[in-house]
């Protein structure tokens, strides 16, 4: 069996040769760390501002601490894999390799629900906001529309997605910087405003904390994604840890930054018009109807980032599933000879993306939070197996890195993952029972080997024209 290829041994330009269908190498640390705020969204934390503030009774940003820290623990833990497996295909790549293939297959499965909802998610919120501005079109127009652009552009490159998630990062960013100006100048203007402690775990519920920390994984995908991309990063090994740990951390701080004055700016959260769209609330509140209008449009430019990010990193997990014959690898494993991307896999998340047109909202939230959730378990356990297991690293630091860390972060994600509601744990566990049933077809009842994956690029097969 040959040795992966590396880097050094590609092109001069350090990317791979088109002419075998193999991915670009072209990423490198600052379009990572674009890439994986993309995925966030700076401006997440008012997607689910209202429900978990309100479900936190006024808590938001200790929610937020909670699951920085649960995260910050994973992020390490993908960190370490991807030195051992600089791979694409993520925690489907990382399990399967650590406990096998049909292990690999389910944490792929649940994965799978994050990736595929999430893009859901922000064309949900793109037509929402949109039509808000201009009622005479209908929501599902702007779906619809949004679903076209992004799934032409994922089509034409990685390099192309890099390039409009610079602008739309930097608007958001923009807008963060705006907001929190205005909201620290109505907080030293208001006499009433509640001290910074009580807003993060003054006389809190500890239950109601973890409920809303649950809900609010899915604002930290970002790190994940990244991971998605290693086959088109010039030094994986090196960059992708890195760009993890440092998109979780600065993602996180922006969260808790936003949600810290936005709570100081609003305390009375029992007075929100609807939970649901709480935001222009504050907004209102902070910075009149013309803060309401710039947030709108930063709002949906950022969901417009993290819908050409996420349908990227889908559509090279469900590559990476085809490339084994996991599924189907006619449709799914195949690579455009004229734009080096799994174009065809692209267009299938473009496809089933306009279920956003039946879903609701709420319920896309929760599935992409029960996928993220079990993955990341999978992948702290994968660490400890793979380190100290299999590798025997036993000296006292190890055992700390690859032992007690992702140890810890087992425990949180799963105390994270038990607080989710009973009807996300249902409806998930029913999409799991379903890849379970894939799986033993597949495998004629387990009497074959669950399919594995081939992560050698020259493996890859030849592409086929658009």
């Amino acid at each position: 069996m040959s040795e992966p290829a590396t880097p050094s041994s590609q092109s001069g330009t350090g990317s791979a040769a088109t002419s075998s269908g193999q991915l670009h190498r072209v990423l490198g640390l600052p379009e990572l760390i674009f890439f994986g705020l993309a995925y966030m969204v700076p401006l997440t934390v008012f997607t689910t501002y209202g429900v978990v503030t309100d479900g936190t009774e006024g808590h938001l940003p200790g929610a937020y601490v909670i699951t920085l820290a649960t995260m910050i623990f994973t992020a390490l833990s993908y960190g370490a894999m991807v030195r051992i497996h600089p791979v694409a295909g993520s925690a489907y790549s990382y399990t399967q390799r650590s406990f096998g293939g049909s292990v690999g297959f389910a944490a792929g499965w649940a994965l799978l629900l994050d990736y595929i909802f999430l893009p859901m998610i922000n064309f949900l919120v793109i037509g929402i906001f949109v039509n808000a501005l201009w009622p005479a079109v209908p929501a599902w127009v702007w779906v619809v529309v949004s679903i076209a652009v992004v799934t032409a552009l994922n089509v034409l490159g990685i390099k192309m997605v890099t390039r409009f998630n610079y602008a739309l990062i930097i608007f958001q960013i923009v807008f963060i910087v705006v907001f929190v100006a205005l909201a620290v100048r109505h907080i030293t203007g208001d006499t009433g405003t509640p001290s910074i402690g009580s807003v993060f775990f003054g006389n809190a519920q500890m239950g109601l904390l973890f409920s809303g920390a649950a809900i609010l994984c899915l604002s930290f995908l970002g790190f994940d994604a990244i991971s998605t991309l290693s086959e088109e990063t010039r030094d994986p090994r090196r960059l992708i840890p890195r760009a993890i740990l440092l998109v979780t951390v600065i993602g996180g701080g922006l969260f808790i930054v936003v949600s810290l004055v936005a709570s100081l700016a609003f305390p009375d959260y029992v007075n929100f018009t609807d939970v649901d769209s709480a935001a222009n609330d504050v907004m209102v509140r902070v910075g009149g109807t013309a803060l309401e209008t710039f947030f709108t449009a930063a709002y949906v430019a950022g969901c417009f980032a993290s819908a050409l990010a996420s349908q990227a990193s889908v559509g090279r997990i469900l590559y990476a599933m085809g490339r084994d014959a996991t599924l189907p690898k006619q449709v799914f494993g195949r690579i455009t000879a004229r734009f080096s991307t799994p174009a065809n896999a692209i267009v299938i998340v473009g496809a089933v993306s306009l279920v956003a047109l039946t879903i609701s909202l709420s319920t896309a939230a929760e599935m992409v939070s029960f996928g993220a959730l079990v993955a990341f378990s999978m992948v702290n356990l994968s660490v400890i197996k793979v380190y100290l297991i299999e590798q025997r690293r036993r000296s006292a630091t190890d055992l700390v890195r690859f032992g007690v860390l992702p140890l810890i972060g087992f425990g949180l994600t799963m105390w994270l993952w038990t607080s989710l509601s009973a009807t996300a744990i249902t409806v998930g566990l029913v999409w799991l029972a379903v890849g379970v049933a894939y799986l033993i077809y597949l495998t004629r009842g387990f009497r074959r080997p669950a399919p594995t994956l081939d992560m050698r690029e020259e493996s890859v097969p030849v592409a086929d024209p658009v």
